[in-house]
């Protein structure tokens, strides 16, 4: 995941990268469309976690029955 950080110049949500040779911090602002590619990574995540959760429930249900 990125680093996100409130930039100091404007106040608006930025990736925050550090420069490997000099350690020099950059923002560079956030788009609507970097955004709604995360929002819909995070999506499909938690419905992964979510789909393997009921698995894990299913699986405790049937070991509880016997």
């Amino acid at each position: 995941m990125s680093d996100v950080r409130i930039c100091p110049s404007c106040q608006a949500q930025a990736i925050y990268k550090e420069s490997k040779e000099d350690v020099t911090p950059s923002y560079s602002a956030i788009q609507d469309e970097e955004a709604l590619k995360k929002v819909a990574q995070l999506k499909k995540a938690f419905e992964k976690a979510r789909a393997r959760c009921d698995e894990v429930e299913a699986e405790l249900a049937r070991l509880g029955d016997k």
